[in-house]
């Protein structure tokens, strides 16, 4: 079952069924969807997404996803997901914050919490994350926090993703050097 998770200022919860309208609305957001699977979808194929964590995810235990919360405040304001993947050959963090809220710290610190519940409670030996090369911000942030380029990914589309990956115990200086 996906716990509750708490940070300084955010809490991470497993999402309600009344949280579908903020959902979509923030996958529904070009400038938050730009960065997460192929873009903007259709608010149908979005609302189809927000029901599979009823009926797949949630109840088959499959991974990890919450709806983020600033607990000052009510509503969502993001979204996060600690998930095992192909491309990564193990656990990656998905994450994703309402751009009225970008430039604060918030992004840090809910990357922070994942990548601790991984180390912790997964018990993972490395956590990773994949990050389409244009983003600049999530890869400075990711960087920040100890992740390290691995290798990049070239897309259907063409375009490249890069590969991130934090281990265990490991450090890294505040900008790691990679592409």
């Amino acid at each position: 079952m996906t716990p509750r998770l708490l940070t300084e200022r955010l809490e991470l919860t497993t999402y309600v069924p009344a949280d579908e309208e903020e959902f979509v609305a923030l996958f529904q957001d070009g400038r938050v969807s730009r960065w997460m699977g192929d873009g903007v979808s259709a608010a149908a194929e979005d609302r189809a997404l927000f029901r599979r964590i009823f009926t797949d995810v949630y109840p088959r235990e499959r991974f990890d996803v919450w709806a983020v919360r600033l607990r000052t405040a009510p509503g969502i304001v993001g979204h996060a997901e600690i998930k095992p993947t192909r491309e990564s050959g193990g656990h990656e963090i998905v994450y994703a914050l309402a751009p009225a809220l970008w430039g604060r710290g918030l992004g840090t610190e809910l990357a922070t919490a994942l990548v601790g519940y991984g180390f912790g409670p997964l018990g993972l030996r490395a956590v990773h994350a994949t990050v389409a090369a244009e983003n600049d911000a999530s890869s400075r942030l990711l960087r920040r926090i100890g992740f390290r380029w691995v290798r990049d990914l070239t897309e259907d589309d063409g375009s490249t993703t890069r590969l991130l990956t934090r281990s265990r115990g490991e450090t890294a200086p505040e900008e790691a050097p990679g592409p």
